[in-house]
């Protein structure tokens, strides 16, 4: 196997990134951009202070004693890899809920960090559910029991918007020049959304600061891609063999792509050294890669896993769904897209079906179907309501969609049982409980959920019946039918 190292350079212990939601993703694309660049550039003032606001601890801790070294490695496919030692993160800490139920140990460090002038740039992969907005809406969960709690104690926060209001907060008071917002996670208008929610939050705290946060704080729009699996007793042990012994590290593809709205008021680095693309507009990028890549992912993940299929790999190698994703991507999303000249979107979707086709990487198709009421409406029902508007119809998404009820019922066509990781699981258990036995009223039920389906989409008779349709075939008679039903279609 061609392998290539990269060692990290030595530690500098000076932060100008704050990032919130310590997982996998972010060790293996903005860290690596950093990492890449200080490596480069000699420039160490952009260290990186990355904090766990989830349940875990084990991470936080783990890289602390590792020195906060770890290891990245990059599979193109199983015979290269390249091997990447990261040390851009100075600081890790923790403000969730520990194992006894207490709350926000490393809170006060982390605000007083993202408080510091130092701070220039706070980065966010939290996922869709860590903003609490309202998926169809946009608008703040103020009901959210997590909110409330951010509204009643708003020095204490739990949550991600309820941490960037109260550093702002300090840093207002202070009089000192607030830090850009920039969100790395998979929402079309990322950075619009989570200003909404910031702002949205401010409010119930004080007009006043919530002006400020609107007038001076910038919120830049990205776009994010590289598909990074959970890691498995099988990586361990690959990176094993190679002598790497490291609990906190990740896998990924080689593949990577940083797309990012050009609106840093305090500064940035030199991301564009790296290869990231700095640019006016991210929104086409945004769209067009949640809707192609994330849309297929999302076919892939409650179709394979209702027919027992474990990973992406599996999955696109099912011809009948390869061809699926395929029709999908350019008769369904592609049409719906503006994009610059230049781009190719019979390449793009070409080069995703390679890159879901990497057999190095074991990405669990149950890992990509959680949450699937906080990433669907911007994966699939956007684009179908505006083929709806325009009069056409998306017969792939009612099939996506009724392969979503069923999953979400938690067995899969052949009796296995799994649990289903979502927000909104206790209301599916009930409409299964009091609907299951009638695919119609289900179907409807669903539909009804204005919290996730568009209304112009859930009042179209055509694709209403469509997904009635599907659900029959698929729960009847099994997934090659109900995709030889779609091939006639």
């Amino acid at each position: 196997m061609p392998l290539h190292r990269f060692e990290t350079s030595p530690k500098s212990g000076q932060i100008g990134v704050v990032h919130l939601g310590l997982g996998a993703f972010h060790r293996a694309h903005q860290a690596v951009y950093l990492e890449r660049y200080r490596q480069r550039s000699g420039d160490a003032t952009w260290g990186v202070c990355s904090a766990n606001l989830r349940s875990s601890v084990g991470l936080v801790d783990g890289l602390r004693a590792a020195g906060h070294r770890y290891h990245v490695a990059e599979y193109t496919d199983t015979e290269t890899l390249t091997l990447r030692e990261v040390g851009v993160i100075e600081e890790t800490l923790f403000s969730g809920q520990d194992s006894a139920g207490r709350w926000g140990r490393d809170r006060e460090a982390l605000l007083a960090r993202m408080a510091s002038a130092d701070t220039r740039i706070v980065t966010l992969t939290v996922t869709e559910k860590g903003y609490f907005l309202n998926p169809a809406s946009g608008e703040l969960r103020v009901d959210d029991p997590m909110i409330i709690g951010d509204i009643a104690s708003p020095q204490q926060p739990r949550t991600a918007p309820g941490l960037l209001v109260e550093a702002l907060a300090r840093r207002r008071e202070a009089g000192i020049t607030p830090f850009t917002v920039l969100s790395c996670d998979n929402m079309p208008d990322n950075g619009k959304r989570t200003r909404q929610a910031v702002v949205q939050l401010a409010e119930q705290r004080d007009v006043a600061l919530a002006k400020w946060i609107a007038d001076e704080v910038a919120f830049p729009c990205s776009m994010v891609d590289r598909i990074v699996p959970a890691m498995t007793d099988a990586d361990f042990e690959r990176l094993a063999a190679l002598g790497i012994k490291d609990s906190n590290a990740v896998v990924c593809e080689a593949f990577t792509q940083w797309v990012v709205e050009d609106n840093f008021p305090s500064g940035r680095p030199n991301w564009e050294a790296e290869g990231v693309e700095m640019v006016a507009d991210v929104a086409p990028f945004e769209t067009m890669k949640l809707r192609m890549l994330n849309g297929s992912h999302s076919l892939l993940a409650y179709l394979g896993a209702l027919a027992g299929i474990e990973t992406v790999f599996d999955g696109v190698n099912h011809a009948k769904l390869q061809a699926l994703l395929r029709r999908y991507m350019l008769e369904e999303a592609a049409p719906t897209l503006e994009m610059p000249e230049g781009i190719d979107l019979n390449a793009y979707a070409d080069s995703l079906l390679a890159r879901f086709a990497n057999d190095s990487l074991r990405h669990r198709l149950q890992q990509i179907a959680m949450d699937g009421s906080q990433k669907l409406p911007q994966r699939w029902l956007s684009g179908a309501r505006q083929r709806s508007a325009a009069g056409q119809s998306s017969p792939c998404v009612a099939l996506g969609m009724a392969a979503w009820i069923r999953y979400t019922a938690g067995e899969d066509l052949q009796g296995h049982h799994y649990p289903v990781d979502d927000p909104l699981a206790k209301r599916f258990a009930e409409l299964h409980q009091a609907h299951g036995n009638d695919p119609s009223d289900l179907v409807e039920a669903y539909l009804a959920m204005d919290d996730v389906v568009p209304n112009e989409l859930a009042t179209d008779q055509e694709f209403a019946q469509a997904v009635v349709t599907a659900y029959q075939t698929l729960t009847q008679e099994g997934l090659n039918e109900a995709l030889a039903a779609l091939e006639r279609n």
